[in-house]
């Protein structure tokens, strides 16, 4: 045992209960886009990579919606966080079994912190925000 525990909440309950790992997320995002051979692991290992990946996205993704739900409805800041979410809640229910879904996820998390840092500059201007 390693000490470590992967917590993975399929309706994204946990979002704001817990602190984000970002610096692991973002090296299993880079080793995964890295992967070429559809056959280095077992469908149940890629699985186990995607279920760690939906679970960060998930949290992300709060995030984002919160920092987002604070701008003006016009703001492109906020119409674009709005686009990422929709893109994020169509591909987070889907299964990751291969290495093609895998590096949809891995692509999504990244999507996901890119537009939350975007936000976080923003958080000067924008009131009350989390």
């Amino acid at each position: 045992m390693n000490g470590h525990t992967v917590l993975y909440s399929s309706d994204g309950r946990i979002d704001a209960e817990l602190p984000l790992d970002r610096v692991t997320h973002e090296r299993v995002t880079r080793a995964v886009l890295a992967w070429s051979d559809p056959e280095a692991l077992l469908p149940d290992d890629y699985e186990q990579v995607g279920l760690l990946l939906t679970g960060a996205a998930h949290a992300v993704a709060a995030d984002v919606r919160g920092y987002a739900s604070h701008l003006p409805k016009g703001d492109g800041r906020r119409l674009f966080a709005e686009i990422v979410l929709g893109e994020a809640d169509g591909h987070l229910s889907q299964s990751s079994r291969t290495l093609h879904g895998v590096q949809n996820k891995a692509r999504l998390l990244r999507a996901l912190y890119e537009r939350l840092d975007r936000l976080q500059e923003a958080a000067p201007t924008i009131s009350g925000c989390l």
